[in-house]
């Protein structure tokens, strides 16, 4: 239902814009809202005229005017003043029952995409309601999920919405209130790039205007109203691997995680299994944090010793030496391709395990 605040706010500025006096009130006759004295109309005047079939009626110079509210109650919008009053009135119920309209469609619409996001809707629903809502049916989306973590900002949404095109088919929601969602509206010639920018605008705004960070993850493309909420555990999924294996990212595609999100769907058992494979169970303590933080550097420069050392600042023969203990207290030798990319997949599961023993 339409908040008794905006009614307040059209009533107060109909009677600053025609002179007249207004009183609107529910259909048993309870005042929401009022610029003056009407007690003379009894509210028993009130409740009988908006039972009857007329849509306008005057008693004691007082103009009863009929609001038909859709799927509701009616309302009785009363006015005293000049000859203008059934001029006025008249406008007034048109420009109320247009707010009663909007809100409902706004509501509407907000309810459906929440049904749509988290598959509540069969398939033959999701077309006719989208159809009764003018929401195009076939026109490509994605989904962008926020992740607000520590901020509790009722207003929120609203700046989020200020940064995308409601009027030309986005569309801004909340399933809970640790994260907004975005379903953005792709139009011709728009790319994953362009979606990368929005993600990044929106990270940049929170972190300006809230100075805290947010993480924004976004799916596929999908050219389907069906396919919104594909699109959207995309994005979830996206924002739980990039948790664990690309922590220092804010920005996170589902088209990105790479072998992330197949480690992610793994059975635990089975990365255990793996992991007792390849470390015997654990991985050494001699292998301290300085040196997984080495390995990881030479593995991100293509097994190039000269420019890890480089970007280290440390000898050329430090970094062997440490390849070298890594090689002694697992039996892998990074240097080698086939043992690099084992050691990197075999870190990655082991994040995953302790990500996942840690959130228990």
């Amino acid at each position: 239902m339409i908040s008794n605040q905006t009614l307040i706010g059209c009533i107060e500025e109909a009677k600053k814009i025609s002179g007249l006096d207004f009183m609107l009130t529910d259909n048993l006759a309870v005042t929401i809202a009022s610029t003056a004295d009407f007690s003379e109309v009894k509210k028993s005047n009130i409740t009988e005229f908006v039972k009857s079939d007329e849509d306008n009626k005057e008693i004691n110079n007082v103009l009863l005017l009929r609001v038909t509210a859709e799927d509701a109650e009616d309302y009785a919008l009363l006015i005293k003043g000049d000859d203008s009053k059934l001029l006025a009135g008249k406008l007034l119920v048109s420009q109320i029952q247009n707010l009663i309209i909007a809100y409902k469609d706004k509501i509407d619409k907000d309810g459906f995409f929440q049904n749509l996001l988290l598959d509540n809707l069969l398939l033959v629903d999701i077309y006719n309601k989208a159809q009764k809502l003018n929401i195009e049916a076939v026109a490509s989306r994605c989904v962008l999920v926020i992740e607000l973590s520590a901020i509790k900002d009722p207003g929120a949404i609203e700046m989020v919405k200020e940064l995308f095109d409601i009027e030309n088919g986005d569309f801004v929601t909340t399933v809970d209130e640790d994260h907004i969602i975005v379903v953005k509206n792709i139009e011709n010639g728009n790319s994953y790039d362009e979606i990368e920018a929005d993600a990044r605008m929106l990270v940049d705004m929170f972190r300006s205007e809230t100075m805290t960070n947010v993480r924004v993850a976004f799916g596929t493309i999908v050219n389907d109203i069906k396919g919104v909420s594909k699109s959207y555990k995309e994005a979830n999924m996206a924002l739980d691997v990039g948790k664990i294996f690309y922590a220092e990212k804010f920005v996170i595609s589902y088209s990105t995680l790479g072998i992330g999100r197949l480690i992610y769907q793994l059975p635990i058992n089975l990365c255990e299994m793996y992991i007792d494979e390849v470390f015997g169970g654990e991985l050494s303590e001699e292998i301290d944090e300085e040196i997984l933080n080495t390995i990881n550097k030479f593995l991100d420069n293509s097994l190039n010793v000269s420019e890890t050392s480089r970007q280290l600042y440390i000898h050329r023969n430090t970094l062997v030496y440490r390849i070298e203990k890594l090689e002694k207290a697992t039996g892998m030798d990074v240097r080698n391709f086939d043992d690099a990319l084992s050691f990197r997949i075999a870190m990655m599961v082991l994040g995953y395990i302790n990500y996942v023993k840690n959130n228990q």
